[in-house]
């Protein structure tokens, strides 16, 4: 990936406008994604965790509209990839659930995959990552992957390693 620029400022997302939050998740519905990773992680005990990130997307030739995004949001990291592309992304539990709680609202066709996903954040935020039951993981999975299935196909690839990644989990 090419060079990226860190954020300056967490506070601009408690002033953003109502009309400026509609108009970053009508953007959000067209050019971006809300995506929910599970990452082998050696520092955690059960072996895994789960990454969350909004991300929008914009050739670069056009890509004012995501600096933009950045201040608005105060949050995230923007990086011009070597395809001509640049994207803003924005990582984190707590950060992805201030933004998508924020932007839901405005959001129309991405409305029921970010509905999950608050869903499966929303557990994670109510206890401790380690108290967390064998029921409470099923239930995050289960947000996730309903969350995918607004996505990709059931029987995909995709789906089926996401499955398979979320059944460890689950078990752990």
């Amino acid at each position: 990936m090419g060079r990226q620029i860190p954020p300056k400022n967490d506070l601009a997302l408690t002033k953003a406008s109502q009309e400026n939050l509609a108009y970053i998740a009508g953007f959000l519905d067209g050019d971006g994604g809300v995506i929910v990773q599970v990452k082998k992680a050696k520092t955690h005990a059960s072996g895994w965790r789960l990454m969350f990130t909004i991300c929008f997307y914009q050739d670069s030739r056009h890509e004012k509209p995501l600096f933009w995004f950045k201040r608005i949001l105060g949050a995230g990291y923007i990086s011009r990839r070597n395809d001509g592309m640049t994207e803003l992304r924005i990582n984190g539990y707590q950060k992805s659930r201030e933004i998508l709680g924020k932007l839901y609202p405005y959001a129309k066709f991405k409305k029921k995959q970010i509905k999950c996903i608050l869903k499966a954040l929303d557990l994670l935020r109510q206890k401790s990552f380690r108290a967390l039951t064998k029921k409470d993981r099923q239930k995050i999975a289960d947000a996730i992957i309903e969350s995918r299935m607004e996505t990709y196909q059931s029987g995909s690839k995709t789906m089926e390693k996401l499955k398979s990644d979320l059944e460890k989990i689950i078990k752990t």
